[in-house]
């Protein structure tokens, strides 16, 4: 059992936001796999679908609450499906890569992402996989304020090559192996 969580603030206002990539991708994902409709689980304050990847059982998570308390709903997953962090893909914006880049890693620090620090916290490891999508570029404001801005038409076309990308490397991490991912994602 593999769980994939995409990070992000649940409500209208902020679809589309740069700090809701993770959450846009994780449904990008469900849909492309052709997974059944996110349904609430109001144990763990989460959206939730679930279904095979190959002969893998697979769930993905939106967390109902803010960014900076996403472990909450992350930790209680993980306990009901048995999962270890290692088994645990996190998908998130991150404002040191520029927009229309991304990297996976595992094990890193948070780089003050607090929604990275919520899980970290709520795991009591950083030993997981983070799907980390480039939200930045020229830094003339204050992150705070840069990651609810919406994307420019430039940006847009950038992110939906990553959103593609991301779906292909998250595929390949839980069907076989998130090194292999790693080494053609990161390029």
């Amino acid at each position: 059992m593999k769980i994939i969580a995409g990070l992000g603030n649940p409500g209208s206002e902020y679809e589309y936001t740069r700090h809701n990539i993770g959450r846009e991708i994780a449904q990008a994902i469900r849909k492309a796999w052709d997974f059944p409709d996110f349904r609430f689980e109001k144990k763990w304050n989460a959206e939730v679908s679930e279904g095979k990847i190959g002969n893998k059982k697979i769930a993905i998570i939106l967390p109902d609450t803010f960014m900076n308390k996403s472990g909450n709903a992350v930790s209680a997953a993980l306990r009901f499906y048995k999962v270890k962090p290692k088994e645990f893909f996190a998908i998130h914006d991150d404002a040191d890569i520029f927009a229309g880049s991304a990297k996976l890693s595992f094990g890193k620090h948070s780089a003050g992402h607090k929604g990275v620090e919520s899980v970290m916290r709520a795991l009591k490891t950083r030993e997981f996989w983070r799907f980390r999508i480039g939200i930045g570029g020229k830094r003339d404001i204050p992150a705070e304020k840069m990651v609810l801005r919406k994307w420019t038409p430039d940006e847009k076309r950038a992110i939906a090559k990553i959103i593609k990308r991301t779906i292909k490397a998250v595929e390949i991490a839980v069907s076989e192996n998130p090194d292999r991912a790693m080494n053609t994602y990161n390029q």
